[in-house]
């Protein structure tokens, strides 16, 4: 028991957590940006908002938002003791730095870009994660004729429409649900808000970059026969395709119309 403990408060126990939390929010990333696509569908929000109450209200996925809340926190605050950490070993730093030469601007700056992520994951999580869990956006009625799927929609107004309510009704699919659609339409009006998400974006994919290579290594998967496919998934899954594709929505949404 005392050798795990002298493990987990060592250097090496605090990378292997920060590599273990760092690769399962890499997870997240992947399957909310799947969710996420379908703010482009061109169905007034449908797909999106019965997507949004599915993530908030099945089971098995809110259990794994609590595993997700806490790997947020763990990884920010197991970087902050690195941090010191690495701090204290050197008090002094060298009057020229040589190893900048050789090194990332990402790996020689992640504690800015960690920070700007974290400011970033506030601003997000209050914008749309309280708004909805505190009824802070409207409700919507979508009425989809089955046999033609012509969709009109409908704002609800009134305390009476407080549930998620999906039926049929004379082959009419009629969706009530919280309409999260519309709180991104009027978030992603406000340009600088805009420019905070996209500035987030390379934040996140320098600190992506970095990271997932960095994260495998640490486990040790950093044999000549993994390296190749790990930093190709490194630089153009997560550094290139995941933060163009988040950026993409709020510019889309503020310049739609």
């Amino acid at each position: 028991m005392s050798k795990s403990k002298h493990l987990l408060s060592s250097s090496l126990g605090k990378k292997l957590i920060m590599s273990l939390t760092g690769l399962f929010l890499c997870t997240f990333l992947i399957v909310h940006l799947a969710g996420n696509l379908q703010l482009f569908y061109d169905d007034q929000g449908k797909a999106f908002n019965d997507y949004a109450h599915f993530m908030t209200h099945f089971t098995p996925i809110r259990i794994v938002s609590y595993l997700l809340y806490a790997s947020i926190v763990i990884h920010a605050i197991y970087a902050l003791l690195l941090t010191i950490h690495n701090r204290k070993a050197r008090p002094v730093s060298y009057a020229v730095y040589r190893g900048s030469e050789n090194s990332a601007w990402s790996s020689r700056n992640m504690g800015i870009l960690g920070t700007v992520l974290l400011v970033f994951i506030v601003t997000h999580m209050s914008n749309f994660w309280w708004k909805y869990h505190n009824d802070g956006v409207p409700y919507i009625e979508y009425r989809t004729d089955l046999a033609t799927q012509e969709t009109t929609v409908t704002e609800l107004i009134g305390d009476e429409y407080t549930d998620y309510v999906k039926y049929i009704d004379n082959d009419v699919e009629v969706l009530k649900a919280k309409d999260l659609y519309k709180q991104v339409q009027f978030t992603f009006k406000n340009w600088l808000l805009v420019a905070f998400y996209v500035l987030a974006m390379a934040a996140l994919s320098f600190h992506l970059i970095h990271g997932f290579k960095s994260a495998f290594q640490t486990l040790g998967f950093d044999h000549r026969k993994y390296a190749p496919v790990i930093r190709f998934l490194g630089i153009w899954l997560f550094g290139v395709v995941i933060p163009i594709a988040f950026a993409a929505m709020p510019l889309y949404f503020y310049f739609s119309s």
